[in-house]
């Protein structure tokens, strides 16, 4: 039922959405249309004229716990059911402007002698599982490409196939992922995050654990008697000596985020889809909110990462290519949750990527998959520094990391004498 549901609100739009599929770490778009006027193939049609069949599969669960964590299980799956010569590539689509109206899914690329065994899998995937699927076939002359949308026989919400011509189409003024971050990959609120882990209770028994955790009610905007100051910025930036010589010479408290109380279960939730995962990291800055606001009433409070974190990473990974493709500046994913406590102060430290590197390699630790990505992705190490300095309500107060330690410290002093007037 929920799959009907979902196929029904979908299939009265269908001919009006945008599609995009990720060739080699860039995004092609194209579009449909039910009589061909002449127009180009699409590029990256053009780019796969050797295959004679194209597949394209949208998952589209009205679930989203259900849906996160089936497209999280789907590549695993074509890539284990399918015949070895068919190339897989990340594929979504969405209505332009629309937040909200991305579906995700993959695109088949068929180089085999006969279409029957992938047909096979994608005919058993429609019977039992979310998922819409479509075919795209050449023709004669290869200047024509048709999408045809399959009937989904287990909810019978189609009763034949419906053919359109596949038209070129321009991108779009933002990376189309931009349309689902709010809620989705970052949250604006502890009732949007506790919402996701309550969902998850019955399939993640750990989720139950978390919600214990969580503040009676969320921390407001109130400002804490004494001076709340968050230390942003990449690993190896020098955060770590910093916030100890704060911690020191302010006789400050310091705190982590994430919070020492979610450690046990890192581990479990950095396995989960991108929604679970980012809501799981969202209470943890609540319950960080709190902690801080306990201490804050008695001390100054220094913070180590907080929601600037959560968030730049969290959009830099949903948003591929340059950092031209994140969200404007200005754009409401930028905005300070309303119900989370706002420090006095965040200072972001940058340094030079060579240098960075020469500092990770000399502290010889192990590092998080996302620190991984940021070593041999340039575009999106670049993503999350600028992110980093979109995010508003407090902006971040850029500090060149790469004079030494003390020279650093200095500088931060005299930014938290100035405005926190300690």
């Amino acid at each position: 039922m929920a799959m009907a549901r979902r196929a029904m609100s979908l299939l009265p739009q269908w001919p009006s959405r945008v599609f995009s599929v990720e060739l080699d770490g860039a995004p092609f778009y194209f579009a449909i249309q039910e009589k061909h006027r002449g127009e180009e193939v699409p590029p990256v049609f053009q780019r796969v004229q050797e295959y004679y069949r194209c597949y394209s599969l949208f998952v589209c669960s009205s679930d989203r716990i259900r849906r996160a964590m089936f497209y999280a299980e789907l590549k695993d799956k074509l890539l284990r059911d399918l015949p070895p010569e068919c190339d897989l590539s990340p594929m979504s689509s969405f209505l332009p402007n629309v937040k909200d109206s991305l579906i995700k899914g993959y695109f088949l690329k068929d180089n085999s002698d006969s279409s029957s065994p992938i047909e096979r899998v994608l005919r058993d995937l429609i019977q039992r599982d979310p998922v819409f699927v479509c075919s795209y076939l050449r023709g004669d002359n290869c200047q024509l490409w048709t999408q045809h949308l399959w009937p989904h026989t287990g909810s019978q919400v189609m009763e034949k196939s419906k053919e359109y011509y596949v038209v070129p189409s321009e991108a779009p003024e933002y990376h189309p992922a931009t349309l689902n971050i709010i809620n989705s990959d970052v949250f604006y609120s502890l009732e949007e995050a506790c919402d996701v882990l309550k969902k998850c209770g019955d399939i993640i028994p750990e989720a139950t654990s978390i919600l214990e955790l969580l503040p009676s009610r969320a921390q407001a905007r109130s400002k804490p008697d004494f001076p709340v100051i968050v230390i942003e910025g990449l690993d190896a930036t020098g955060k770590t000596t910093l916030t100890k010589s704060l911690r020191d010479i302010l006789r400050a408290v310091l705190v982590p985020c994430p919070p020492q109380c979610l450690y046990p279960w890192r581990a479990r939730f950095d396995k989960e889809p991108p929604l679970i995962r980012r809501a799981f990291y969202a209470l943890g800055n609540y319950i960080t909110a709190e902690q801080i606001g306990q201490e804050a009433m008695k001390t100054p409070v220094i913070v180590d990462r907080f929601w600037h974190s959560t968030a730049a990473y969290a959009i830099a990974t949903a948003v591929s290519g340059p950092p031209c493709n994140l969200p404007a500046v200005g754009s409401e994913v930028y905005n300070w949750p309303s119900d989370l406590l706002q420090p006095n102060l965040v200072v972001l430290l940058t340094l030079d990527p060579e240098e960075r590197k020469r500092r990770l390699m000399n502290r010889g630790q192990g590092k998080t998959v996302e620190e991984q990505e940021l070593d041999h992705n340039r575009l999106f190490r670049l993503r999350v520094e600028e992110a980093y300095q979109r995010i508003s309500g407090p902006a971040c107060v850029t500090v060149d990391a790469s004079p030494s330690a003390d020279q650093v410290l200095q500088q931060v002093l005299l930014l938290i004498r100035g405005k926190c007037h300690l």
